[in-house]
């Protein structure tokens, strides 16, 4: 491998003014799409080319005025010839002919996380959000409330929103950022928010997951040792072991937590949440249209930054009435026989607990049929064995879709769906194992009534269905 050509944050940012034309290699991901429009933004060429092309990310690259190419329609001399920089995507494996030719072109390469802390990010105000869950959702609330602040900020989130497009270089100070722990590039293994040049840090919480490249808490763990010393802030959910260990170990000085012994819900409902927030010494109290206790604690953060900005109560609670969720999160798609039909990006068993018990504060008295598919590599092994019994416990009927493809997890074998299927069953739960998609519609027939809530909770098609002629009954 020869990598002698590979420019990494520091490289770029010192070498920013000789890059015009930007190329990215394979395009059309969620991360490289959107850098790609950031960049771009940012007052460079840019384009790009993948092996396919899908909406929603084609159509926002096509609106944003990017070339985009097939692969076997343009060559890496092509490429070479025409570009000053290639940002390649962390699909193209380390072994193979793609990374190879890259690295022989002779023109200097990087990952997106980089292109963006160099070209981007520099001159900002950066507010990672980070931690196992709730990063988009939290990045996403972030920006609304310093829009309707007057804040004017920017922002790059890994999901899909209505409202706005992924990524905007925005023209005010702050710039809001999902900061993600998994690797950049086959050339770069170390987390994404390494290269971000974070002031203020949020971590929502923190657990082992991404199994496929971290074997242990403790790798995890040594990511955020590189990148707490440099934020000038860290406000951490004290809700979570792991975050406290990594404050004990004293790492960073000015440290902010927010949690159950700072956040208290007062009152909540199917149309909204009333709750206090202690911060230095004073307990503010807010009201807000956001459902479920992982949401108000994902806002509380975010108020703790806006405070510390010196945002009044007041200018904040009237930022904070009228939140948009990202789609797939707790989106309701419609309705089907009296039934509304829910989907949500929930594939963690933290994430599943905590969407089920927010469904049940919003659709009170009646039953859900929870649908977990377990796409990711920790999902599909024998990690949470245990722990997706005792969320998926939490619903009335249960539809697993059984993976079709072996984990990848480090040292661990695969999610055992009959044996979870038989735990919940002897808990007294209509539950099994669903292996296509009339399967699955057959039991969304099954259980639809206006006394029913089907959830749909996959980081992945669920089986095709919101691509299916399902969604047209809707």
């Amino acid at each position: 491998m020869d990598l002698k050509n590979y420019h990494n944050f520091q490289k770029l940012k010192n070498n920013s003014n000789t890059f015009k034309k930007i190329f990215f290699y394979r395009i059309c991901g969620t991360g490289m799409g959107a850098a790609a429009c950031l960049l771009k933004g940012a007052g460079h060429e840019v384009a790009g080319a993948d092996r396919m092309f899908y909406p929603p990310m084609s159509t926002y690259l096509e609106e944003s005025g990017i070339d985009i190419y097939k692969l076997e329609d343009i060559s890496l001399k092509d490429i070479a010839r025409d570009y000053d920089l290639i940002v390649v995507g962390n699909v193209v494996a380390k072994a193979s002919d793609d990374a190879r030719e890259i690295e022989q072109l002779g023109i200097p390469f990087c990952s997106f996380p980089s292109a963006i802390g160099a070209f981007v990010l520099e001159n900002k105000t950066v507010v990672g959000l980070s931690g196992t869950h709730g990063k988009t959702t939290t990045t996403y609330m972030g920006v609304q409330v310093f829009e309707k602040l007057g804040a004017k900020p920017g922002h790059f989130i890994g999901g899909v929103m209505g409202d706005r497009a992924p990524a905007e270089v925005g023209s005010g100070e702050f710039f809001f950022i999902e900061s993600d722990e998994y690797d950049s590039a086959y050339f770069e293994k170390y987390s994404k928010f390494q290269s971000y040049s974070i002031d203020h840090l949020v971590i929502t919480s923190l657990e082992f997951d991404h199994a496929d490249i971290f074997s242990s808490i403790d790798d995890i763990k040594n990511e955020f040792r590189q990148v707490i010393p440099k934020a000038k802030t860290v406000i951490g959910c004290s809700d979570w072991k792991y975050i406290n260990e990594l404050k004990s170990e004293r790492i960073h000085k000015n440290w902010v937590d927010y949690g159950d012994d700072t956040t208290e819900i007062l009152e909540e409902s199917e149309i909204g949440t009333k709750f206090s927030l202690s911060y230095n010494s004073k307990k503010y109290v807010f009201k807000t249209n956001a459902i479920g206790k992982h949401n108000i604690l994902n806002l509380s953060s975010i108020l703790l930054v806006a405070l510390r900005a010196g945002y009044s109560e007041e200018e904040i609670q009237g930022s904070i009435t009228d939140l948009k969720m990202v789609q797939r999160r707790q989106e309701v798609k419609g309705e089907y026989k009296g039934a509304t039909i829910v989907d949500d990006f929930a594939h963690h068993p933290t994430a599943v607990e905590e969407t089920i018990k927010a469904i049940k504060v919003q659709y009170p008295n009646k039953k859900i049929h929870a649908c977990l598919e377990p796409g990711s590599a920790t999902a599909r092994s024998d990690i949470f064995q245990e722990q997706f019994v005792c969320a998926l416990a939490l619903a009335d009927m249960i539809s697993v879709i059984a993976p079709t493809r072996p984990t990848t997890a480090i040292g661990h074998g695969d999610l055992n769906v009959p044996e979870l299927i038989n735990s919940l069953s002897h808990q007294g739960h209509d539950c099994t194992s669903v292996e296509d998609l009339n399967k699955l519609l057959e039991r969304i027939e099954e259980f639809s009534s206006s006394d029913t809530v089907h959830l749909v909770m996959s980081n992945s098609s669920c089986l095709g269905l919101w691509s299916s002629d399902f969604i047209k009954k809707l």
